[in-house]
C-alpha cells in the first residue's frame, strides 16, 4: 500500500457499522473508540488508516512535544507553562500506530534515568501516547498486545492523561485520542474487562455476493495501479465527508438527549443485563453523536438503537465461548416498551439509505463491501473429524480390559461437553522466559523484583540498592571523600523482574471406543472445557490432538483463540481402537515444529485418556516407548485419568510415569483441590 496516499475512506465499498462507528468516533471521541473484529483479509486496517486523512487539523502550541492547543495549553505540560502569546500552528491530526511488539517506555514515554542520575535532571523522552494527543492512536492486533500495556492504553484513554512514575519522579501530560483496535477473534480474545473499556465494537466480515467483490477488486486495482490518481477520483466525496465531521462536531453541544431517550437507554442496557454503568454513558454518548450525524438536535429512539447495536454486543458477554450479539427483537421490544417509536426502523439511523450507510446519502453512495489489503477471502471451516479409511467398526473393549486388548469400535454420534468448572490450577515448573501470560513462574518486564543485572541495552528498570552496591567500593578512587555517590554508566543495574508467562498447552485427547463407554466423553469434554477455558483466562496457547481408530489427528493446530478449540471439541465424534502411541508421537512432532517456531513458550502437554492402547502390533510397548521419548525431551505432562468404574487398573497412573509426569484424576481437576505443579524435566536435570 502506499504510503503516502492512503485508501480514500469514501471509496471503501460496504461496512456501513465500521465506517459509521468510525465516523461517529471522529465526531465525538469522547464514545471511547472501536474495535474492529473480523477474519483476515477483511481491509481493517484500511478503514482505520483511510479515516486519518478526514479527521480535521489541529492548532497546536509551536515545539510543544505535547500537541497543546495554544487556546487552552495543559497547565501541566511538561514542555510548559507555554506564554499566552506563544500563538499557534496548524497540522493535520496524527496517526500513530502501536506496534504488538512495542515496550511499556515506547508506549508510555521513557524518563533517561543515566542523564536524570549523571546531571540530575529530569529528562523525559515521550511516548507513542504524547504523540497520539488530539490525533488518532492505531493498534493492529491489540488482542496480542500484552495485558500491561492494554491496561496503560485503555487507562490513558479512560482518563485523558498519561502518567509516568519511575524511581521516585512523576510525568504527566495530557492525552486525548481516538482509539481504534483491530483483531481477529481466531488469534485470541480480549479480556472481558478490557473489552468493557472500548466505546464500540464491530464485526466484519468478506461479502460473500459476488457483485459487491467484483467491485472491490476493481477499485483496488484501480487504487494499485495510480494510488494518486484513484484518489483524486474521490476527492469531492472526500471534501464532502470532511466538512461534515466538521459540521457535526460543532453541532455537537446543541443536541439534546432528554429524559425519555435516557429512560430507553437504561431499559435496554438493563434488559440486555450489562454489567456496570459505562454502557449506560457510552450509549448515550453515541446516540447524542448519531443525531449530530444527522444533523439533528434532539436524540431519537432511533438513534437510541443504532447505539445499542454498537455499544452493547461486546458487553453482554458471560462467557468467552459465547457469540457477541444483541437479539434486534428483544431491543425492540423494550424500546416500545419505555416510550420508544412504535415501530422502530429495523435499519436504523445509517440503513440502506440513511447518512452512515452505503446509500446515496451516505459517505461514497456505493454498492456494500470494503477494499483491503488482502484479497477478503478466507480458507473454508475446517471439517469435523472424520474416520480414517480402515478404522475398526464393532465396539471397543469394556472399561475393566488393560491396555493391549480389545477389539474394535464403530463411531458414535459426538457427545455433548458437560458443564465446564473452574479448573484446577496447572503450572510448568522453574522460571521461564516466554510471552506474558498468568500460568507459569518466568522472567518478565512486570513483577516482583527479584535481582538485578548489568543492562542489556537501555536502562528502563533501576535497581537503586544494587547500583549503589555496585559504585561503593569506587568511591575513593573517583576523587569522592565526602557524602554523596559518585555513579558511571558502569555501575548502572537493571532491575530483574518475576511475574507470569502464558504456556502452550497441547491436549491430546483420547476419543476412542473405550471413552464413549458409559458415556464418559460427556464428562471427559466438559473437563477439558474447563481447561480451556482456564488456558483463556492464563493467556495460554492451545493445541488440540484426537486419536482413536488407526491413528491420530491435529484438530486444532497450536493458537490463540480458545474459542476455535472449544467448537471443534463439540464435535468430536468417539468409536473405534485406541492408537495411544499414534497419540503420543503426532503431540511430540507437533512439539517440535513448536518449539522451533517459539521456543521460549515453554509446552504443557494434557493427555486426557484412561490409559488404554489397543489395535496394532505391541499397542503397549509402542505406547510406552512414546511416552518415555516424550519425558527423554523435557516436556512437562499430566495425564487426566479418565478410568471409571468399581475396578480400576490404574493404566492412566503407569503412562503418567512414563511421561515423567503427574497423573490426574477427573474429579481432582476442579479448583477445590490442591494446585499441582507439574514438574518441568528441563528445569530439575
Amino acid at each position: 500500500m502506499s504510503t503516502t496516499t492512503p485508501y480514500p475512506f469514501t471509496a471503501i465499498v460496504g461496512m456501513a457499522d465500521l465506517r459509521l462507528a468510525l465516523l461517529l468516533n471522529a465526531v465525538s471521541p469522547a464514545v471511547g473508540g472501536v474495535l474492529v473484529r473480523g477474519e483476515k483479509g477483511t481491509a481493517k486496517s484500511t478503514a482505520v488508516r483511510a479515516l486519518s486523512a478526514l479527521m480535521p487539523p489541529v492548532e497546536v502550541v509551536p515545539g510543544c512535544r505535547f500537541s497543546c492547543d495554544p487556546a487552552a495549553p495543559d497547565p501541566g505540560c511538561p514542555d510548559g507553562p507555554h506564554p499566552a502569546d506563544a500563538g499557534g500552528a496548524t497540522r493535520a491530526a496524527r496517526m500513530v500506530e502501536l506496534p504488538v511488539g512495542a515496550s511499556e517506555d515506547r508506549l508510555v514515554g521513557a524518563l533517561d534515568i543515566e542523564r536524570a542520575l549523571a546531571e540530575g535532571k529530569k529528562a523525559f523522552e515521550p511516548g507513542l501516547l504524547a504523540a497520539a494527543h488530539r490525533g488518532l492512536l492505531y493498534v493492529d492486533e491489540v488482542n496480542l498486545l500484552h495485558d500491561a500495556l492494554v491496561d496503560l492504553l485503555l487507562d490513558a484513554a479512560a482518563m485523558g492523561a498519561c502518567y509516568v512514575e519511575r524511581e521516585g519522579v512523576s510525568v504527566r501530560h495530557a492525552a486525548r485520542f481516538l482509539l481504534v483496535g483491530t483483531m481477529n477473534p481466531e488469534e485470541g480474545e480480549l479480556r472481558p474487562q478490557l473489552l468493557d473499556r472500548f466505546g464500540l465494537t464491530v464485526e466484519v466480515a468478506a461479502s460473500r455476493e459476488a457483485d459487491e467483490r467484483v467491485e472491490v477488486v476493481r477499485r483496488r486495482l484501480a487504487y494499485d495501479d495510480d494510488p494518486a490518481a484513484f484518489a483524486a477520483r474521490w476527492a469531492a466525496e472526500e471534501e464532502a465527508l470532511r466538512e461534515r465531521i466538521a459540521a457535526a462536531r460543532a453541532l455537537l453541544p446543541s443536541v439534546v438527549l432528554g429524559d425519555a431517550a435516557l429512560r430507553q437507554i437504561a431499559a435496554v442496557c438493563a434488559a440486555f443485563d450489562v454489567d456496570g454503568m459505562r454502557a449506560d454513558i457510552v450509549t448515550a454518548r453515541t446516540a447524542t453523536a448519531l443525531a449530530a450525524w444527522a444533523g439533528r438536535t434532539q436524540v431519537l429512539a432511533e438513534d437510541v438503537r443504532q447505539a445499542a447495536l454498537l455499544a452493547l454486543p461486546h458487553r453482554r458477554r458471560r462467557n468467552p465461548f459465547d457469540a457477541p450479539g444483541l437479539d434486534e427483537r428483544q431491543l425492540d421490544d423494550t424500546l416500545r416498551e419505555f416510550g420508544g417509536d412504535d415501530d422502530p426502523d429495523p435499519d436504523g439511523p445509517d440503513g440502506p439509505d440513511g447518512p452512515g450507510g452505503g446509500g446515496p446519502d451516505g459517505p461514497g453512495g456505493q454498492p456494500p463491501r470494503e477494499s483491503g489489503e488482502d484479497d477478503g477471502q478466507s480458507p473454508p471451516p475446517s471439517p469435523s473429524p472424520t474416520p480414517g479409511p480402515g478404522e475398526a467398526t464393532g465396539n471397543e473393549a469394556a472399561e475393566g480390559e488393560p491396555r493391549g486388548a480389545g477389539s474394535g469400535g464403530g463411531e458414535q454420534a459426538a457427545a455433548p461437553a458437560g458443564e465446564p468448572f473452574k479448573a484446577r490450577t496447572l503450572t510448568v515448573a522453574g522460571l521461564g522466559d516466554g510471552a506474558a501470560g498468568r500460568r507459569s513462574r518466568a522472567r518478565t518486564d512486570h513483577g516482583r523484583t527479584i535481582g538485578a543485572r548489568r543492562p542489556q541495552g537501555p536502562l528502563t528498570r533501576l535497581h537503586l540498592a544494587a547500583t549503589v552496591h555496585a559504585a561503593a567500593p569506587h568511591q575513593r578512587a573517583r576523587g569522592r571523600s565526602g557524602p554523596g555517590l559518585v555513579l558511571r554508566k558502569d555501575d548502572l543495574r537493571q532491575a530483574v523482574r518475576e511475574g507470569r508467562e502464558g504456556n502452550l498447552v497441547l491436549f491430546v485427547v483420547d476419543a476412542s471406543g473405550s471413552m464413549a463407554a458409559r458415556q464418559r466423553m460427556t464428562a471427559v469434554k466438559g473437563a477439558v472445557l474447563s481447561l480451556l477455558l482456564d488456558a483463556y483466562q492464563r493467556r495460554d496457547k492451545v493445541g488440540l490432538i484426537t486419536f482413536r481408530g488407526t491413528g491420530a489427528e491435529l484438530a486444532l493446530p497450536p493458537t490463540s483463540s480458545v474459542e476455535v478449540g472449544a467448537a471443534r471439541l463439540e464435535r468430536l465424534p468417539t468409536g473405534g481402537r485406541t492408537p495411544l502411541a499414534a497419540g503420543l508421537a503426532k503431540a511430540r512432532e507437533v512439539l517440535r515444529v513448536e518449539r522451533l517456531r517459539d521456543p521460549a513458550r515453554r509446552p504443557l502437554l494434557l493427555v486426557v485418556t484412561d490409559g488404554r492402547a489397543t489395535g496394532g502390533p505391541e499397542p503397549v510397548a509402542l505406547a510406552t516407548r512414546a511416552a518415555r521419548q516424550l519425558a527423554a525431551d523435557q516436556v512437562a505432562s499430566v495425564v487426566v485419568d479418565c478410568e471409571s468404574g468399581p475396578v480400576r487398573l490404574g493404566l492412566a497412573g503407569a503412562l503418567a510415569r512414563d511421561l515423567a509426569g503427574t497423573a490426574v484424576t477427573l474429579e481432582e481437576l476442579r479448583a477445590d483441590t490442591v494446585s499441582a505443579v507439574v514438574r518441568d524435566a528441563r528445569r530439575a536435570a
